[in-house]
């Protein structure tokens, strides 16, 4: 059964992404410059899966404050602003269960496919969904 298995997944695309060069480049910011200009060509990444919880999506104008999102959240990673009556949500924090999408009465959160999260500050502005 194992074996067969095995044979299978050999024939199957891989689920993971390639790294964008063939090649590990000295410099990444160098590498993109020479995207942009044509020098080089960028390995293009596999599609997301169905159903996949990448970064949480916020429509603010669907959003009543209802603070449900920021109770049930697990690792706290929403936060209420009552000036405005609506919600923060930090990516460095967040866990990507989408349990804040599930009991989100208007449907103003959802999970998107952006994947790409990477940063040397956990409060920078591609971190923070408002």
């Amino acid at each position: 059964m194992i074996v067969l298995r095995l044979i299978k997944q050999l024939f199957k695309n891989p689920f993971t992404n390639k790294f964008p060069a063939k090649y590990t480049p000295t410099s990444m910011t160098e590498f993109l410059k020479d995207v942009e200009k044509g020098k080089v060509k960028m390995i293009p990444p596999i599609e997301t899966p169905p159903q996949f919880r990448g970064a949480v999506a916020y429509d603010k104008e669907k959003c009543i404050g209802c603070q449900l999102c920021m109770r049930i959240c697990p690792s706290r990673s929403i936060e209420f602003i009552p000036e405005t009556k609506k919600i923060k949500i930090y990516l460095s924090r967040c866990t990507f269960c989408s349990q804040c999408v599930e009991i989100c009465p208007v449907d103003a959160l959802s999970m998107s496919d952006k994947w790409l999260l990477a940063d040397t500050n956990k409060y920078s502005k591609n971190l923070i969904v408002e």
